[in-house]
Parts: C-alpha cells; sequence; structure tokens
C-alpha cells in the first residue's frame, strides 16, 4: 500500500470519532444505529481495525454525510462541487451550500406548505427569499417577506418560517452560532 493510501485510511478513525461526537452519539446509539457492533465501531475509530465499504456505506447514513465525506476521497481534477439536496422532516428540500462546522452555515431551501411549530435554538439568522412569498412567525408576531427582502433574527426568539401561500418558497438561510455575525462592507 502506498504512503498517500495508508494516510488516507488512518484518517478515517480520527473523521469518524468527530463526526459521532459532534452529534452527540455514544459508541453504543452510533454503532446500533448503523447496525454493527460496538467493538467494531470503537476500532475503527481507533485505527485498529481498517474501515472497509460495508462499514462506512451505514455510517455514511448514520452521520448523514456523503462517502466521500468519510473518507476525504482525494481531488480527481473535477473542481465542480457536486451538492446534494436533502428532503427536511418538517417539509421542503434544503442544499447545504457552505459546510463550515462551528462556523457560518448556507442553506438552500424549498419549502412546501406546512403547519407552524416555534422553535427556538442558539445562533443567528438571516433569511434571502429568492421567489415565492415567506411567512415568518417571530416573537408573537407575523411578518411576509417578499421576494429580494432579507430578515435577520436572534434563533434563540420561537421562531417559524414557510410559505406564505399554499405555494412553496425558496430562500438563502444563513445560519451562525452564539455571536457570530456576518459584517457588511459599502462598496460603492
Amino acid at each position: 500500500m502506498d504512503a498517500d493510501t495508508a494516510a488516507t485510511l488512518a484518517a478515517i478513525g480520527p473523521r469518524l470519532r468527530r463526526l459521532r461526537t459532534r452529534r452527540a452519539l455514544t459508541l453504543d446509539a452510533a454503532s446500533a444505529r448503523a447496525g454493527l457492533s460496538t467493538s467494531t465501531l470503537s476500532r475503527i475509530e481507533t485505527g485498529r481495525r481498517q474501515p472497509t465499504l460495508d462499514v462506512l456505506l451505514p455510517l455514511a447514513r448514520v452521520y448523514e454525510v456523503s462517502l466521500d465525506h468519510l473518507i476525504a476521497a482525494p481531488q480527481t481534477g473535477d473542481p465542480r462541487i457536486h451538492l446534494e439536496p436533502r428532503r427536511l422532516i418538517a417539509g421542503g428540500v434544503a442544499v447545504h451550500l457552505a459546510q463550515n462546522p462551528g462556523g457560518m452555515q448556507v442553506f438552500k431551501h424549498v419549502i412546501g406548505p406546512r403547519e407552524p411549530v416555534l422553535v427556538t435554538h442558539e445562533g443567528h439568522a438571516w433569511i434571502s427569499v429568492l421567489s415565492g412569498r415567506l411567512r415568518l412567525l417571530l416573537r408573537g408576531a407575523e411578518h411576509v417577506i417578499e421576494p429580494g427582502e432579507i430578515v435577520e433574527f436572534d434563533a434563540s426568539s420561537p421562531h417559524w418560517f414557510g410559505p406564505a401561500d399554499d405555494l412553496s418558497v425558496e430562500i438563502l438561510h444563513m445560519f451562525g452560532p452564539e455571536g457570530q455575525r456576518p459584517t457588511t462592507r459599502d462598496v460603492s
């Protein structure tokens, strides 16, 4: 085995451990969800066992990442980014545009009709409406955001957003962890 292949394989175990801990899963919980024994997952994470495809595929599903992400596949020479749309449990589709663990996250959402359920969480949100009309419930008030408009709010305030009509709404959604906010600069 060449040195590049050995280094790629050696990095998989620690990467799996980071993914598992970021998702607040125990070894037992992650291995049960993937249909693996706890000892198998432990040995892979510590580098005492080389991961195989039959182990990596279910782990990719559990951690909701691509197989390329799990193994940090080397570049193939094709610079295009292959975005993966994901169906949302609450309805609609999201594409993760910027994956910056612990930092600013950017999604493109297409959201269909759904029931309002207020949520709160840490962080700060910015939403730009691309098409359709967005209904935003925030701190007991209702707002309708039109295409081209942008809203900004503290995500620790009770909020919900979805289409204002019985149609869909397409948005760009930026989300930053607590305290992280984008800065704007006038370049005119």
